[in-house]
Order: C-alpha cells, then structure tokens, then sequence
C-alpha cells in the first residue's frame, strides 16, 4: 500500500514539472489558457498534498507496528535468559508469563491483518442485520461484563446493510469490548441499540465511565492510539487497534463513524451504514424490537 503511495506521489511530481514551467507564460499574459492552467494546478496540489499524508501516514503506521511486534520478542527473550541463567526459578511461572506474552503478540499480528484486510476492501457482500451481530457479540463479551460488574444492555431492531459479515462482527464486537474497557471500576453499564433510519442502518454503543478529554476524541481511531488520557476497567493492556480496526471497516462498507464524549462520562460511538434489504425478508426499513437487556 505504501508502495504504491509513493509510485503515485512520484507520478505527480513528474507530470507537474511542465505545469510549473508553464506558469510564468501564464503570468506574463502569453498563454490564454490561464484560468484551466490554475484550476490544473490547484487539483495536482491538493492531490500531491493528499498522497503525502498518505506516505507520512503509513511510514508511522510501519514505525508503530514494528515496535509492537519487538514489544513482545523482547519480553520473551528476557524470561527466557531469566530462566535459564536461573535453573531454580519456578518454570510453571515462566511458561505463564510466556504464554501471556505470546497471546498478546498473536493477537496484534492478527489485527493488524484485519485492519489490512478491511483497508482494501476487497470481500464478498452479503445482507447483514447489526441487531444480530450486537447479540453475537454481547455474547460473547458477557464474562467480561460479568467479571466487572457491568450491565450490557443489548436491544433494537432490525438493521440490515450489506456487507462482510466477519468484518462487521469484529466492528461490533471491537466497540463493544471497548465500551466494557473503558468503562467504571464496578456498576458501569454499555447500552447497544440498533435501528434503521431511512436509508441507513445505525448502531449505537454508548457506555458509562469517566470524563473523556474533547481534545482526545478525534485522536482514538488512530491506530496504536491506546488513548492514555482514559481510564481503563481493567489490566488488559491492547495494542491500541481497536477503534482504528472500526473506522477501517466503516469505510470500507461506506460507512461514517461518528465518536462524542458523553457529558456524563464515557464515549458515544455512531456507526452509520447503508441499508441493504435482506435476502428473503421484508424491507429493512421495517425493524422489529428483539432483545433485552443482558444483565451481569
């Protein structure tokens, strides 16, 4: 992807070269196509400009995932020179601890694969309801919820959209996870509702927790952006994916994400999508209530 960021970036420079060198002919008055000649140049700039992020934005991206990926090697290699310079040492202890550190790292490899995936978009389209997905993924970050003490509050109709139904579940159940994380030290609560709004399915994931900085907010999809600044439930500590895994699959089921701090405390997240009729079923615009609350 970064490589071709950059044959693109280095195609522009190329066929801007005779624009540049057109431009004193344009001021001086000798060339009557001036007003096209600007109009040209401001689309090269503002594509030049464009790509340019694009580069900076996957050389930090590539700076970032390298780190996390050494993260753990190191933390490997350690316990296992501690391990060996000290034959006494309890083995059960080091393998634990290698086992954690290895989870973790498969972990982030795996989202980094998604969050590939998903940036390019390339995956069968099937009609979809959010309203299922949310009850998939309440299930199975019900112990989570559990062991903090959180209400989960899963309800709605039905949303459908089209799209992959893998990508989907991870965007559901990454928000949902995320809400049970940053969230109150006990009687915290994550609500989930679903609903189609005319054209557009929508899913909401809001959750109780402290006061989230306004600054920080648009900063959260970032990838490897663990958001320091909030207060966490848990001691899951994350690769800072999570949010960035959700915007990534967002756009590309031409989605819009939408983040808000809660005055409360806790974050808003609005997920917006086109709404697509299901295969065999009625109309999507017709929603039917279908869950309650899933209660700790």
């Amino acid at each position: 992807m970064c490589g071709l960021a950059v044959v693109g970036l280095l195609a522009l420079i190329v066929v801007r070269r005779p624009l540049l060198m057109a431009a004193p002919q344009c001021v001086a008055g000798r060339w009557h196509g001036c007003y096209e000649f600007r109009e040209l140049s401001d689309t090269f700039d503002a594509m030049l400009d464009q790509l340019e992020s694009h580069v900076e934005e996957e050389r930090r991206f590539a700076a970032n995932a390298s780190h996390e990926l050494r993260t753990p090697l190191a933390v490997s290699r350690t316990l296992l020179d501690v391990a060996r310079e000290d034959p006494t040492r309890d083995r059960g202890e080091v393998l634990e601890r290698l086992h954690a550190v290895n989870t973790r790292a498969i972990g982030l490899v795996e989202a980094l694969l998604l969050l590939s995936r998903s940036d390019r978009a390339g995956f069968t389209r099937d009609s979809v309801d959010l309203s299922l997905l949310a009850e998939e993924a309440a299930e199975t970050l019900l112990p989570l919820a559990e062991k903090q003490g959180i209400t989960l509050d899963v309800r709605g109709g039905e949303a459908w959209t089209s799209g992959s139904p893998e990508l989907l579940l991870h965007m559901v159940t990454n928000l949902v996870q995320n809400a049970l994380v940053h969230n109150l030290p006990a009687d915290g609560t994550v609500t989930v509702r679903s609903e189609t709004d005319g054209d557009t399915s929508v899913l909401r994931v809001e959750n109780t927790g402290h006061p989230v900085p306004q600054e920080l907010v648009p900063t959260l999809t970032e990838p490897f952006r663990r958001g320091t600044d909030r207060v966490r439930g848990d001691e899951h500590a994350g690769a800072g994916l999570g949010l960035a895994i959700v915007r990534s699959v967002v756009r590309a089921h031409d989605g819009t994400l939408d983040l808000a701090a809660r005055d409360a405390g806790g974050l808003a997240v609005t997920v917006r999508l086109p709404a697509a009729r299901p295969d065999g079923a009625q109309d999507a615009a017709s929603g039917s209530q279908r869950s309650g609350p899933k209660t700790s």
